[in-house]
């Protein structure tokens, strides 16, 4: 095994579609909570858009040679991007400045889960969100079911603020 970890341009992440994709349907395969909600979530609908609507992106692939075996993506967004038609997912006013930064997707083979990927990702991405002064207030959003992310991100220093959605989503702040 040879991991290479390489920060990817936004003008690249088209090489992410099967992994998102993935990813996507994991969140469904774990999820108790309205688990059809995800029948409509893919690349196209949660990535691209992202990107698009944001600031800055921070994306990160980790390659074992040329296979793509995670990634993570973050990004520094104005705060009203994160109330839509789909759900509001904090309280606007207790959010001290106009952007806010999120860890929006993480994502890890199952296979490659146990060789501290996933905390080298995290302090990538930590790192990046923390160099941006305008910033305060970074979020993480675990959808239901996923008791392994969400005790990671808790023991990573991060706080569950609420739930949306019924419990759909669990809204992390540091």
């Amino acid at each position: 095994m040879n991991l290479i970890y390489e920060v990817l341009p936004e003008d690249n992440v088209d090489c992410l579609r099967e992994s998102c994709n993935e990813l996507m349907k994991f969140q469904q395969s774990a999820a108790s909570i309205r688990p059809e909600l995800f029948n409509e979530m893919s690349f196209e609908t949660r990535l691209i858009p992202s990107i698009e609507k944001a600031i800055h992106n921070f994306i990160v692939v980790v390659k074992d040679a040329d296979r793509i075996v995670g990634y993570v993506y973050s990004n520094i967004s104005p705060k009203e991007t994160y109330s839509n038609e789909f759900a509001t997912f904090f309280d606007m006013a207790t959010v001290r400045k106009p952007n806010v930064g999120c860890l929006s997707q993480f994502y890890i083979k199952e296979e490659y889960r146990k060789y501290g990927i996933d905390s080298k990702l995290f302090g990538m991405s930590m790192d990046w969100l923390n160099q941006f002064n305008e910033v305060n207030d970074v979020f993480i959003f675990v959808s239901n079911g996923n008791v392994d992310a969400l005790e990671f991100y808790k023991r990573k220093g991060f706080t569950v603020s609420h739930e949306i959605l019924g419990g759909f989503i669990t809204v992390l702040r540091n």
